[in-house]
């Protein structure tokens, strides 16, 4: 028995050393021995390359603003282990974790001792999330991100009340295939018998493969640019307005807070869903409760601005898409300033295309590295660049303290890559730049 949060979370951190072991005869055997929560619950599945947890984001705010309570299980997180675990967008308490380590402790013990070997990081905390949630909360509906793939990932348990697979990208191609199709399989998975799949997939050969697994499970199938269309996009100085039509008629003049072209899409799937889950009856979402949770929905560390004087934002673009994404953005909003570009990967990404696109909107680029097992060193990433103005950090702490007063009116610090980084870094900068203004 732990009795500690901090020695739960150690246990639950030390399994990391298990790496990734994909399939889910584990995870049902945990919740057999737990009188199957899995089936107690609510839920959409939420899959995809990129844009999964912003998803998530616009559906939790719609349904919260629809007055229900709402479950979320995402990952990684950014700032405190227990966001990974969260009613209406706020972390379980210290104490719930510890109690849920506790439940699941045991089994993984009992576990290890059989054929089927002991159970992932990933599938330890997925496991206490579907024993939270059927549980101990409240909640009305639980949104649950997929980890890796879709298939074989652990959250795959589910039968939900509708699936959504947010895109299709070049990503852990080691593990889940080298093309646009042999992943779109793998993401495919999540798809069950006659329940809704929506889908802002554009590559063509994903799209196919998608649609033909939904036809083998006799899925409804509902598409962006197909059964939903996104019309009349344009970016604000903070966010975004569109209108959507879909099945349901046409909502004009929709406003976001997040940025980016990217970010309209993943609202559009939110409210198609929200759509749908009104229309067959399964809860009551108003247009108002649509564009009031729209509007607040918030997702860290997404092209999230942390201080505007000087200008510093961050971003967890740590695939090749999501760099692509964030290069485009930078060049429409802040053509006329430097961009100083921080940048740090996991060693077992294909990180040569993100640091070649990076090469070219950054005037400065740093690259770092993190304590993390599969982290990629400074060199590695320096080596991967044809910047002119490039520097390797191995103490990006210091650094980041002796660079951020550099900024002026004219420039900016834009720090990104693996969310890994992320959760590390951003908490880091705020003080950075607490501490700048202090001194002001």
């Amino acid at each position: 028995m732990f009795t500690t949060y901090q020695e739960a979370l150690n246990w639950i951190h030390g399994r990391l050393r298990l790496g990734i072991k994909p399939g889910l005869i584990r995870m049902e055997w945990m919740m057999d021995k737990l009188d199957h929560p899995e089936t107690k619950i609510k839920a959409v599945h939420i899959g995809g390359t990129n844009g999964k947890g912003s998803t998530v984001t616009f559906l939790r705010s719609i349904l919260q603003a629809s007055g229900y309570t709402v479950g979320t299980f995402t990952s990684p997180y950014i700032e405190h282990f227990n966001e990974r675990i969260s009613i209406n967008g706020k972390p379980i308490s210290d104490h719930e974790i510890l109690e849920l380590a506790n439940v699941i402790a045991p089994l993984a013990k009992e576990l290890e001792e059989t054929e089927l070997g002991g159970p992932t990081e990933f599938e330890v905390i997925t496991a206490m999330a579907f024993y939270y949630f059927a549980n101990r909360s409240n909640a009305d509906i639980v949104l649950f991100e997929v980890g890796l793939g879709g298939r074989f990932d652990s959250t795959n348990i589910l039968k939900p009340l509708s699936s959504i697979i947010t895109n299709i990208g070049l990503d852990h191609t080691n593990i889940l295939g080298s093309t646009h199709e042999e992943i779109a399989f793998e993401k495919a998975g999540i798809i069950k018998q006659q329940m809704p799949i929506f889908t802002a997939v554009s590559h063509l050969g994903a799209l196919k493969v998608i649609e033909e697994y939904a036809e083998k499970m006799q899925a409804p199938v509902y598409r962006l640019g197909h059964e939903f269309l996104i019309t009349e996009h344009e970016s604000l100085e903070k966010g975004e307005i569109f209108t959507l039509k879909t099945e349901e008629g046409i909502l004009e003049k929709l406003k976001i807070s997040m940025m980016g072209r990217h970010q309209i899409e993943n609202a559009s799937l939110a409210v198609s869903v929200s759509q749908y889950l009104n229309q067959k009856g399964l809860f009551n979402i108003t247009e108002r409760a649509i564009r009031k949770g729209l509007l607040q929905a918030y997702w860290p560390g997404r092209f999230e601005i942390l201080s505007e004087s000087p200008l510093v934002i961050v971003d967890g673009a740590h695939n090749d898409e999501g760099i692509s994404v964030l290069v485009q953005e930078l060049a429409k909003r802040y053509a006329n300033r430097t961009i100083h570009i921080v940048f740090a990967a996991l060693r077992d990404k294909k990180f040569d295309k993100m640091i070649a696109k990076l090469d070219q909107i950054a005037t400065q680029i740093t690259f770092v590295s993190f304590d993390y097992p599969r982290a990629a060193t400074a060199v590695e990433l320096l080596e991967m660049s044809n910047s002119s103005n490039k520097l390797a950090v191995d103490d990006w702490k210091t650094y980041l303290l002796e660079e951020i007063p550099n900024i002026n009116d004219d420039s900016m610090m834009v720090v990104t890559g693996s969310l890994y980084f992320i959760s590390e870094v951003k908490p880091y900068l705020k003080f950075c730049l607490k501490n700048l203004t202090i001194s002001l």
